[in-house]
């Protein structure tokens, strides 16, 4: 199977490729309603023209600038943006954008034409697997160059004859250079060709699935080539051409159907960087504005225990809204798997900065405000500084690869909210607007690529103090330990990592658990437990001083009738009471 992937339902992504092949490069037919003449050259340039020629670089949502740019064309312009849509999401991942979120704006823009058409359940079906994440130019101000390749490389195989489109179309590498030697037509494209590698990477992959990897990352594909370069026998410039012969090899030495982003294989590319001598010599070299993080969700859940659905539906939240907030009881892991799931997402812990709210940070302390700075001339003064949230803002501004960055803010019901956000409550709702800081005349934005996760403990009583606003600006997350996905986690863990004690400390913290339903924000979170080697001892101390203080604690008013319920030895069962130890001079 080669570099073909499988499995999820990714075969009808394959089979729409095809579709998209038969109908619209070798004839002019529609993906979405056959018979109809849409993949035409006239369509094609007359979209080109509109879309491609005319750039709108106002600061508008990208939907609303397409409607502009569309607007008042005949209905085949709009079902032909709408079927280049299709051929765009094709290669999307399901945990970067899911296929009722694709579905939803093909269909928006679809709805836009005169003569509105829907697409055929099969290709619906198509639209939820994907294959990779191509990172978050693509997905946001990168939009145009992946649309315009689409658009760019149909409309020039157009011109072709017949007998050459059936050649390249059977020839993989003739393809490439094809593709690779494309006159621009379009301003848009001249003036930004080599920011569509990623969608140019995808069409590869989509047409020639067993000879082009699956991945749409310059950056990772030239790690992979750099890491593995000892596998090479001849050098090769080609990067695809070298990641070919390295799967030939490693599939030789450990079986068909290795994965470059599964464990194991992960690690050894990852952190590859070309040396002094090597780094102007590779054909691929990544531009900074395309150096994706293309995240596998299977190795960060297995590294979690948490299932890869659950992942996946947090990053369609961030994609969605950009903010969430996890939310549960203490020790459920809220921010230890928020700041996991950042790094993984970000690609490098730079881009991650991490806060903690408590009930005297203000405004000045998270965006920016007057600090004391050092004397000058034997007086004192002030110096205007930014805080965390401008720090991150900037720097996710500031990176030209567009990576994504994360502010995690822990513990963020803690603080008071009204009076650190101050005028962010807009932006966190509107992104593409700009505003007056409260102590600068400049005006500030937050970036696209800029992410926020908050943690919230349910059972601090401060939590009422969460206002309606932030709540409609943010998904809320529930970490609960007798819900999913955090129910059966510590049993998940001790399986993969057995403790020394010879008891059920996974059935120790349910039948605790059970006691507290009437308490559901009292419950026991699993990472008390979650120690390598955990032994008897440090159960019984876990349990004496962190355990029981803080179950004391949420039964106040009711303990001395309850408490004695908790008794460590008591919910692990007689079999497991303490032997008395023998006293000095018994048996004399």
């Amino acid at each position: 199977m080669g570099s073909r992937k499988t499995g999820y339902g990714v075969e009808n992504v394959y089979a729409a490729a095809e579709l998209w092949v038969e109908r619209a490069l070798k004839a002019d037919d529609s993906l979405f309603t056959p018979g109809t003449a849409i993949w035409t050259s006239e369509n094609l340039q007359n979209l080109r023209d509109r879309f491609l020629d005319r750039p709108d670089i106002s600061g508008d949502d990208f939907y609303v600038k397409l409607n502009r740019q569309l607007d008042g064309g005949l209905a085949k312009r709009y079902q032909l943006m709408g079927e280049v849509l299709f051929v765009y999401f094709l290669i999307v991942h399901q945990s970067a954008t899911r296929g009722d979120t694709k579905l939803s704006r093909i269909n928006r823009v679809l709805g836009w034409s005169p003569e509105p058409v829907s697409i055929p359940a099969n290709l619906v079906t198509a639209l939820s697997p994907g294959i990779a994440h191509p990172g978050q130019f693509f997905l946001s101000s990168g939009r145009p160059e992946q649309l315009g390749f689409v658009i760019e490389i149909a409309e020039q195989f157009k011109g072709l004859s017949v007998s050459k489109r059936d050649e390249l179309l059977n020839s993989p590498w003739q393809f490439k250079n094809f593709t690779e030697s494309l006159d621009y037509r379009s301003v848009t494209m001249i003036e930004a060709a080599t920011k569509s590698r990623s969608q140019r990477y995808a069409i590869y992959h989509l047409l020639f699935p067993d000879t082009f990897e699956g991945i749409v990352s310059a950056d990772h594909k030239t790690c992979i080539g750099g890491a593995f370069d000892y596998l090479i026998k001849d050098p090769i410039r080609d990067i695809d051409r070298k990641l070919q012969q390295i799967r030939h090899r490693l599939e030789y030495e450990h079986g068909a159907g290795i994965d470059f982003y599964s464990p194991g294989i992960r690690e050894i590319w990852q952190g590859w960087r070309p040396s002094s001598s090597s780094s102007n010599n590779a054909q691929d070299e990544p531009d900074v504005d395309e150096i994706s993080t293309e995240i596998d969700p299977a190795a960060l859940a297995d590294e979690l225990y948490l299932p890869v659905s659950f992942l996946e539906e947090i990053n369609t939240l961030l994609e969605d809204k950009k903010q969430v907030i996890f939310q549960g009881p203490p020790g459920t892991g809220k921010t230890y798997i928020a700041q996991k799931f950042a790094e993984h997402l970000a690609g490098s812990k730079e881009r991650v900065t991490l806060v903690q709210f408590h009930p005297s940070y203000d405004y000045v302390d998270f965006v920016q405000g007057y600090r004391p700075a050092p004397m000058e001339n034997g007086q004192p003064g002030f110096r205007l500084q930014d805080g965390p949230l401008l720090r991150a803002a900037k720097n996710a501004a500031d990176d030209k690869s567009e990576a994504k960055h994360f502010l995690i803010i822990d513990e963020i019901n803690r603080g008071n909210l009204a009076k650190v956000f101050g005028e962010l409550y807009f932006l966190l709702e509107y992104r593409n607007e700009r505003i007056n800081l409260q102590y600068s005349d400049a005006e500030f934005s937050l970036p696209e690529n800029l992410h926020i996760i908050g943690t919230m403990n349910t059972a601090d009583r401060s939590i009422a103090l969460v206002d309606l606003a932030l709540r409609r600006r943010f998904y809320f997350v529930e970490f609960h330990p007798d819900k999913w996905p955090i129910e059966g986690l510590l049993r998940r863990y001790l399986e993969k990592n057995p403790p020394a004690a010879d008891w059920d400390v996974a059935g120790l913290v349910d039948r605790a658990n059970e006691l507290l339903s009437d308490e559901p924000h009292a419950a026991i979170g699993p990472s008390h437990f979650m120690k390598p080697g955990l032994d008897e001892a440090t159960v019984e101390r876990i349990w004496k001083y962190g355990v029981l203080p803080y179950i004391e604690e949420r039964l106040f008013g009711q303990g001395e009738d309850r408490l004695p319920d908790f008794d460590l030895y008591k919910l692990l069962g007689n079999d497991h009471l303490p032997q008395p130890s023998p006293t000095r001079g018994e048996g004399i």
